[in-house]
């Protein structure tokens, strides 16, 4: 009895063929990749204002407890990184101010925070103690 030894491989229209398949397929995948990447940048962005506008609204907070009459309202303070705060104060009354916490990533590189740079804005009343 005699074997047949037969060699295994790919015809070059096998090899043409699955190479246009990977490059119809990679296309999408890395434009999911992209969009992926910017939603990550998004993400990190207002986590990082949420966490900072958080603690900027519990300083004023811990401030007020003893000096209420100051005034807390701010425009354009620099909270590193590119990361700018407006704080809006309003009186409801002399007993209670309402804030309003504004915090986003300067964009455009002007040191200011624009409406459209704006990530998170967070509002609170505070009350006087006594």
């Amino acid at each position: 009895m005699r074997r047949t030894i037969t060699r295994g491989g790919f015809t070059l229209s096998e090899v043409v063929m699955a190479s246009l398949l990977l490059t119809i397929a990679i296309v999408p995948i890395l434009k999911g990749l992209t969009i992926t990447s910017l939603n990550s940048v998004i993400i990190e962005r207002r986590t990082r204002s949420l966490c900072l506008a958080q603690g900027k609204l519990n300083q004023i907070k811990a401030n007020a407890l003893y000096n209420f009459s100051n005034d807390y309202g701010e425009t354009g303070t620099d909270m590193g990184d590119s990361y700018f705060c407006n704080v809006i104060q309003t009186a409801v009354n002399s007993n209670l101010k309402a804030l309003s916490v504004s915090v986003g990533f300067d964009d455009d590189g002007d040191s200011l925070l624009s409406s459209g740079e704006t990530e998170i804005t967070l509002q609170t009343q505070i009350a006087k103690r006594w």
